[in-house]
């Protein structure tokens, strides 16, 4: 089945004419007239840019992903290529109207009609894994019912295996494949796209994020209507908004897009570091801007969570790298692990800082990540550095918020809007308000312990004389055995000298 996988990509690559990409390099310029002459049918009529939207959107919805996170890399990409993926964002070809309806009688067991007051036919978006449709309720409740693309669930099982077997060649047959650790890349990627899968999970997560910016005067994020979801339908409050990437329509409806940035950059840090739980998929076609000049997130398939070690370590990097301790930095790295022991610190810092210091005190637009990402790679390759797969998620997620800050604006200083939120939660982690909250939180668990302690302190005391009498025992027994075998030995010698004697 990966065989035929991957005959498949081959030939739409071919189709569409994506061995340009790969045949432009010089040094397979030898290649080029054999794939002229046996392509002679094709016709390329198409930019380039088009041709590669469309070849990801007949791949399937893991390729789709792919061109929505590389949309969001402008830095990255010819401003062709990366105007015609945007459109990956929110015009991914929806699927027939009469096919949504038949998943959702199959579903709840009865007509539409039935179940909605109103249902629109016609999908308002459509993204790889689902679509949207607008319905109000019985109650008049105005909704969106998204509804999973209906045998999603094979293609993603082939794409995946056939990622495992690309990500198992390249940690075999390339040196630095094994630090990349690119198979548990992979099932990390597959495991979220599983979760995208059941919807029910979907809904759960939009619950949550909803608790933790309840009332927040930055982030709306809407209601889920329990009675209405299942694994293949969602079902949840309909928001109305504008899409972040129309930027000149933000501003005509007088929005301050700098403030809307710095917002965006508060929201994200909030998310990670307060409630260590974030929106993992925040490319532009899932980020609106309401009326009232708050953000609004829908779909989220793929959330990110971090843990309190997590947390705290990010943190102190991030600080250092705001205050350019790159010594703490390296020194950091080194701790956690991801650095080997042995590694010269102040070998890594003057790495660190000869790639990070051309960057501060310029504005994004100034910035070249294309250059940085490249010296990055080639720094933790020189240090033998580790990529870590928990982080993965939360990498992607870093790209598409400087990717939206670009867009929103370029002049926005990313180390200044940052670096006030991460002092104050440091301060709050590590002062006594920090202390307090650990204490109330473990208190419980001490209630719990507090009056049983004489006793478990007289266990392990017994336990430990015990041990301490057995080792004591076990070195008189080895004692015993040594000394008998001294003495066994020493019997033969006598023996084999007094034999000698009666011989002589």
């Amino acid at each position: 089945m990966r065989f035929f996988r991957l005959l498949k990509i081959l030939a739409v690559a071919f189709r569409f004419g994506l061995d340009e990409f790969f045949l432009g390099h010089e040094r397979l310029r030898f290649v080029r007239p054999v794939v002229k002459a046996a392509t002679f049918w094709r016709r390329l009529d198409r930019a380039r840019g088009e041709r590669l939207r469309l070849a990801l959107e007949a791949l399937g919805p893991i390729f789709v992903k792919f061109g929505q996170m590389l949309s969001t890399r402008r830095d990255l990409l010819p401003q062709d290529i990366a105007d015609e993926l945007a459109k990956l964002q929110d015009r991914v070809p929806p699927f027939p109207s009469h096919i949504a309806l038949k998943t959702l009688e199959l579903i709840y067991g009865k007509s539409v009609h039935e179940v909605f007051l109103i249902f629109d036919a016609e999908p308002v978006a459509s993204a790889s894994i689902a679509q949207v449709h607008l319905a109000v309720l019985h109650d008049g409740t105005e909704v969106a019912v998204k509804v999973l693309r209906p045998g999603i669930a094979p293609i993603i099982a082939h794409d995946v295996a056939l990622m495992e077997t690309g990500a198992w060649l390249v940690e075999a047959l390339w040196p630095d494949g094994k630090r990349l650790k690119l198979r548990e890349v992979v099932n990390e990627f597959a495991r979220h796209l599983s979760d995208e899968l059941d919807l029910m999970r979907e809904a759960s997560n939009c619950s949550q994020l909803r608790r933790n910016f309840l009332d927040s005067p930055l982030l709306l994020v809407p209601e889920v209507y329990w009675d209405y979801c299942y694994s293949g339908v969602m079902v949840m409050q309909r928001v109305k908004g504008t899409p972040i990437s129309h930027v000149a329509e933000l501003r005509e409806q007088g929005l301050d897009i700098p403030r809307l940035a710095r917002v965006g950059v508060e929201i994200f840090f909030t998310q990670v570091f307060r409630d260590g739980y974030f929106h993992a998929d925040m490319h532009p076609g899932n980020i609106f801007v309401g009326s009232d000049g708050r953000y609004i997130a829908v779909d989220f398939g793929i959330m990110g969570t971090l843990t309190d070690e997590d947390k705290n370590y990010l943190a102190q990097n991030f600080l250092a790298f705001f205050r350019r301790d790159y010594k703490r930095v390296a020194e950091a790295h080194i701790e956690a692990g991801w650095a080997p022991r042995n590694t010269r610190v102040d070998e890594f810092e003057s790495a660190i800082r000869a790639v990070c210091e051309p960057i501060f005190d310029k504005p994004l637009k100034e910035i070249s990540f294309s250059r940085i990402l490249l010296r990055l790679f080639q720094t933790s390759r020189e240090f033998n550095v580790e990529i870590q797969p928990q982080l993965v998620l939360l990498q992607k997620t870093l790209l598409n918020i400087e990717g939206l800050g670009r867009d929103l604006d370029p002049d926005l200083d990313l180390w200044t809007t940052a670096k006030p939120y991460l002092e104050n939660w440091m301060s709050d982690q590590l002062g006594w308000r920090g202390l307090t909250r650990r204490l109330r939180k473990e208190a419980s668990g001490w209630a719990v312990i507090m009056p049983q302690f004489p006793r478990l302190l007289h266990h392990a005391l017994h336990e430990s004389r015990a041990q301490a009498m057995d080792e004591k025992l076990t070195g008189l027994l080895m004692e015993q055995r040594r000394q008998s075998r001294s003495l066994t030995i020493l019997a033969l010698l006598l023996m084999a000298l007094l034999l000698w004697q009666i011989l002589q």
